[in-house]
This record gives C-alpha cells, sequence and structure tokens, in this order.
C-alpha cells in the first residue's frame, strides 16, 4: 500500500485541523465506536475519496487509540490490496468491477460490503489565464480527450484559437479515469479509447498543479480538489444536452451537472465488521460523522435517506 502519497500538510490544516478545533463541526461530530479499542487499520484507495478517509482517520484519532493508515493508490490499486488481504478498507470513486469481484472470490474474499459516502462533480479544470473556454458539449469532451481526436483548441472550436492542447488526467488505476472513459470517451463512441498523450498521475495535486502552470493546458479530477487550488484553477461548465452547467453540490444532487456527477464509496468485508471491532467502530464513526466532514473537504453529503440505508448496512453486522 502506498502510504507515501498523501495530501500535503497545508491541505489537512486548512481542511481538517482547523475543523477539530470548531466549535460549531465539534457539536456536530459524533464519537461513535471508538471508546477503548485499539489496533491498526488500513486503507487504501481512491485519490479523490482520500479527503474524506484522511479527514474522518484526524477525528477518530481524537476519540480512539486505533490507528488508521490512509494512502492512495487509485481506485484500482485500492481493490487489488484490498483483495489481496492487505487493506480492511478500500476507497473508491466508482463501483467495484465484476473481474475485480472475481479476484477477490479467487481469494476467498466473499462477503465484500459496498458502503456510499457521498458525492462527487467530477470537475473538467483548465488555467485560470484562459479567457476563451467555458463551456464544453460531451461531443467536445470526446474529442478533446479520445485517442486521436483533437491536438490544438481550434479543432475543438473554430473560434478557439490555434494553439496545442495539453492534457493532465488521472492515472489508469483511477477510478476517476474510469468513470470519465466510460461517460465521456466510451459513451460517445464504444470503440474509442482515451488518448495516452500528456500527463497522467494519480495524484490529483500534479494534476492540478500541471494545469495551473501552462495556459493552455486541461484536466479532470475530482472537485475537492478543483476547490483546494482556489484561484489556481477554473472550472469549465459541462453541457450534458441541456445547457452549460457548473459543477457544484447543488448541481450535483439535482443530478443537472450530467453527466460527471457520480457516487462516492468505502468498501470492507462483513466478516471485519464482526470479527474486527476496530473496524467496525472506525465504519460507525466514518458514516456519523460523513454529514459534517464530506461537504467540509469539498464533496456532497448524502441524501438523509441514502445516508440512512448505509448506517443499516453496517448496523446490520
Amino acid at each position: 500500500m502506498n502510504t507515501g502519497r498523501r495530501m500535503t500538510s497545508a491541505y489537512l490544516s486548512r481542511r481538517v485541523i482547523v475543523l477539530g478545533s470548531s466549535a460549531l463541526l465539534a457539536s456536530a461530530l459524533t464519537a461513535c465506536g471508538g471508546g477503548g479499542e485499539s489496533g491498526e487499520i488500513r486503507i487504501d484507495g481512491s485519490s479523490t475519496v482520500f479527503p474524506i478517509s484522511e479527514a474522518v482517520a484526524e477525528e477518530y484519532s481524537r476519540e480512539s487509540d486505533v490507528r488508521v493508515n490512509v494512502g492512495f493508490s487509485g481506485t484500482g490499486g485500492g481493490f487489488e490490496a484490498f483483495c489481496r488481504g492487505e487493506i480492511e478498507i478500500a476507497d473508491a470513486s466508482r463501483p467495484i468491477k465484476d473481474d475485480e469481484k472475481q479476484a477477490c472470490a479467487d481469494a476467498g474474499i466473499n462477503d465484500i460490503l459496498e458502503i456510499q459516502v457521498g458525492t462527487d462533480a467530477l470537475t473538467v479544470v483548465a488555467n485560470p489565464t484562459n479567457d476563451f473556454l467555458e463551456c464544453l458539449t460531451v461531443d467536445q469532451l470526446h474529442q478533446v480527450f479520445k485517442e486521436g481526436g483533437a491536438t490544438t483548441w481550434n479543432q475543438v472550436d473554430p473560434s478557439f484559437p490555434n494553439e496545442a492542447l495539453v492534457w493532465y488526467y488521472p492515472g489508469t488505476d483511477s477510478g476517476t479515469y474510469d468513470y470519465f472513459v466510460e461517460q465521456i470517451i466510451e459513451k460517445v463512441d464504444e470503440g474509442a479509447a482515451h488518448t495516452s498523450e500528456g500527463t497522467s498521475s494519480e495524484d490529483d495535486n500534479v494534476l492540478a498543479t500541471g494545469v495551473g502552470g501552462d495556459d493552455f493546458a486541461i484536466g479532470y479530477f475530482g472537485i475537492a480538489y478543483f476547490l483546494e487550488a482556489g484561484e489556481n484553477l477554473k472550472a469549465v461548465q459541462v453541457d450534458g444536452g441541456d445547457g452549460c452547467v457548473e459543477p457544484s453540490a447543488e448541481t450535483a444532487l439535482d443530478g443537472s451537472y450530467k453527466p460527471l456527477s457520480r457516487p462516492l464509496y468505502i468498501y470492507t468485508r462483513t466478516s471485519f465488521l464482526e470479527e474486527k471491532p476496530e473496524v467496525k467502530g472506525f465504519v460507525q464513526f466514518y458514516l456519523e460523522n460523513s454529514q459534517a466532514l464530506v461537504p467540509e473537504v469539498g464533496y456532497v453529503e448524502l441524501p438523509e435517506d441514502v445516508h440512512a440505508d448505509q448506517v443499516a448496512k453496517v448496523e446490520g453486522n
């Protein structure tokens, strides 16, 4: 598990440690399952979900002696580690695939539990100095990011400048990459593939820095990393067929930001909940506090009925 690739300490100070000292948030946080337990919990997977799990782990450390180590190797890498029995929880920005389920089954793991923890508005980003790019249709995004597609901006739209496209996007182990390929590349053209040009990385901070450093760059990743970048990036609106829509909590929840709104998950095993009190205590704490912490790190909390369903999944084990 790659626990070395973590968000910067400055990010955690702004997003988590400050929250822990906030009386308002502290009153909203619930200490559930933390009493007296010890041990270690290993988490790996999605870089998108990472800020949520890291924030929960920071808060949990105030209530429990359990050590929670959070890394990110991408959703696919997380599932691989999970199926090898190397971690107790996998962060995921997409549902587990059939072949990943089979890999777990081949290793004797047949009790996978999927828990939704929030919603993301996958955000297409550009350099803030870019004064021509405000909105792209799904077809235009397809042209930008497909293998053999546009290589200059004026090939995307004749009104755009004749400047070379510069791409930044998540690595192939990323659930964000998988989701984008499914919704933007393959849904438009089943036989198309994602471009291999440009820069790919499992670390969304690398992508954000890259786009922020090139006037003609374009990239995509979870909205929390866009919000963290502040004035260093601009969000590109997406026209999913009903006009241009900005990524936001409101548009993600009401379904108007399409097709790039998506659920975020953690995965564990029902046997862990039954046999490892430290895991059940942490997952309970995660859900009890996710409605406060998820929006604080930049994502969208679950509707109350969906959240209640996730709590019931855990309490039933």
